[in-house]
């Protein structure tokens, strides 16, 4: 999300109307309905993230053990292992949608 100036973007009247009731506050103003796109979708932070997610899982699966990974990754134990088991439900899921 960026910040954009509303004397850039809104007409004056508009901007008087807003500073009736905030006044030199930040506000946020959400997408029209149906227009929301989840988080990291814009950036590609969040395909990333999947990709390491999945890279761990991988790794983890080929016998790097948790404590490595951690190392490995920058991460807390406790996240390679939640990754690890979301990446043990997904194989789950795929499995059972072959079935």
């Amino acid at each position: 999300m960026r910040y954009l100036k509303a004397k850039n973007v809104l007409p004056e009247d508009v901007i008087s109307i807003i500073q009736q009731f905030v006044d030199g506050e930040f506000v946020y103003i959400p997408r029209k309905s149906g227009e929301q796109r989840s988080w990291g979708e814009k950036s590609g932070t969040k395909d990333s993230l999947e990709e390491r997610n999945n890279q761990i899982f991988r790794e983890y699966m080929n016998g790097t053990t948790v404590a490595d990974l951690s190392q490995s990754y920058y991460l807390s134990e406790q996240s390679i292992r939640r990754i690890i088991s979301q990446g043990k439900s997904q194989c789950l899921s795929s499995l059972h949608s072959h079935l």
